[in-house]
């Protein structure tokens, strides 16, 4: 075969792999649009300092306009205080600092310009009115600057995502792992993981290719087989998580479930420190999920308090309880609250209660030791001999979960809860910033068990069908090139020229 065939032979084989990207659809057929683009990129209000982001050719064009520069652009990344203007009255609209970013060294990869103006909305509209006024710009659609610097190859996909979790982190631990994400790290563990790929796709294509003529060193086909062997499981290892960095990105379901009257209620308004759900002596009062947002030690908890669980004729207490155990079902933790005032203190009979209450609320399937606590409310109706009978009777007791006995009246107890719901929601989310990147996203999960399946594939037809095997190789990483947005023919046939000296 001649060097030209086996490129053509490669390359058509390799196609589908280029023009895939995370969405599916075709790589665009121009790194940029000819706009050029602006929008208000601090926050809207008033403020002391909003910043307006021009992105695009006509950026230079604009900031002569605006800025009053009539021959030389201001010193790369380097703030000038300025006279902004309107291009066309010449009326001036504030003072402000322009910041001048040349291609390909900004954001966007595009000649950029930055205009920090006084926070005040008619400011900010006069200077937006101003830029849609000059030929050739547009305002922005959402998330569009972000869009150029994937395109420019500033950022990759998790890098983005990353960026847009930063953007809404709510609590310390979501900014440590959002910001962990854009900085690249997982995104390196996937290029690392590509880079490995492609170099065994392109050793068993060479081998495929030209086995036959005894071009291809000995040994080629073992050393693909081990790097597939080693990839699978390292990736195998990454899927182990327990969905650690998915719950810390969208929060940990914290639900509160027991019998009537036992206090759940009562429990949501403290952690919660307002009257969130109505508290009343009535059975049954709690019909419908009430959810309340929480940040717990750093880490976002989304706190929902449930129905009573009882038997009832009432047709909304019943669907109120049917979405109770729904709940209870999904909760990455339950907290099982308990009346200890009820709890018999006399022969045993509370650890046998407590059992029969932990059967009744939580799903068949799940064991009490794991994703829940439970919960002691109103010890401050108990005697001081009765706390200690409690406390002696459930000392060293094997099958319960950690028990927490608190009053949600007087607040005894609750920091010790407290601590102890810490420490479980911080073994569900982990540490973000310990050990390898966490998975943060469901479509990385999906795409890395659609690559491991295709090793399996590999490993399947290596010795009945190579090709076959190759072509598990291949979607391989077509998987992996989905999550990062970055795969291409052209890398693989750099490989085989680099590693095989084929027709010199």
């Amino acid at each position: 075969m001649l060097i030209s065939d086996f490129t053509f032979s490669i390359f058509f084989r390799l196609i589908p792999i280029s023009r895939v990207l995370s969405t599916g659809h075709e790589a665009p057929s121009g790194l940029f649009d000819a706009d050029t683009i602006f929008a208000l990129s601090s926050g809207h209000g008033r403020c002391g300092v909003a910043v307006v982001r021009i992105s695009g050719p006509a950026a230079a064009t604009a900031l002569r306009s605006m800025a009053g520069l009539t021959c030389h652009l201001p010193p790369p990344r380097t703030a000038l205080l300025r006279r902004i203007t309107d291009p066309h009255s010449k009326e001036v609209l504030d003072r402000g600092l322009v910041l001048w970013f040349p291609a390909p060294h900004s954001f966007t990869g595009e000649d950029s310009v930055e205009f920090h103006i006084h926070g005040g909305t008619a400011v900010i509209t006069a200077v937006l009115q101003a830029l849609g006024s000059v030929s050739g710009m547009r305002p922005a659609e959402a998330g569009e600057f972000t869009r150029r610097a994937f395109q420019a190859g500033k950022l990759d996909l998790t890098e983005v995502e990353g960026l847009g979790d930063l953007i809404h982190a709510e609590t310390e631990a979501q900014r440590r792992q959002a910001l962990r994400q854009m900085s690249g790290d997982l995104g390196r563990l996937y290029q690392d993981w590509s880079r490995r790929l492609k170099r065994c796709l392109a050793h068993v294509e060479a081998f495929i290719d030209f086995s036959e003529d005894e071009l291809i060193e000995d040994g080629v086909l073992n050393r693909a087989d081990l790097s597939v062997q080693e990839l699978q499981a390292e990736m195998l290892q990454h899927l182990k998580d327990e969905r650690r960095g998915e719950r810390l990105r969208s929060g940990i379901q914290v639900v509160i479930a027991g019998d009537t009257n036992a206090g759940k209620s009562s429990l949501l308004n403290t952690l919660c420190q307002r009257p969130a759900a109505i508290v009343s002596p009535i059975a049954g009062t709690t019909r419908d999920v009430v959810e309340t947002a929480l940040d717990i030690g750093g880490f976002p908890v989304l706190l929902s308090d449930t129905a009573g669980l009882r038997d009832s004729r009432d047709v909304v207490e019943r669907e109120g309880v049917r979405r109770a155990r729904e709940r209870v079902e999904q909760a990455d933790l339950t907290l099982v609250v308990v009346d200890c005032a009820h709890l018999p203190l006399d022969g045993g009979g509370a650890v046998a209660s407590l059992q029969g209450h932990l059967r009744s609320v939580l799903p068949s399937q799940q064991h009490p030791d794991t994703g829940c606590l439970l919960v002691l409310n109103k010890v401050d109706l108990l005697s001081e001999t009765q706390r200690w009978k409690l406390k002696e009777e459930l000392s060293g007791v094997y099958g319960l979960p950690p028990v927490c006995p608190i009053s949600c009246q007087t607040h005894q107890g609750l920091k010790d809860f407290l601590t102890v719901l810490h420490s479980r929601v911080q073994t569900l989310c982990g540490d973000p910033l310990s050990g390898g990147p966490t998975l943060t996203q469901a479509r990385h999960r999906a795409h890395l068990q659609q690559c491991v399946a295709s090793l399996a594939q590999y490993q399947r037809y290596r010795d009945c069908d190579l090709a076959l095997a190759a072509e598990g190789v291949r979607l391989a990483l077509t998987s992996l090139g989905r999550i990062t947005g970055r795969v291409g023919a052209e890398e693989i046939l750099d490989i085989i020229f680099k590693d095989f000296c084929i027709g010199k």
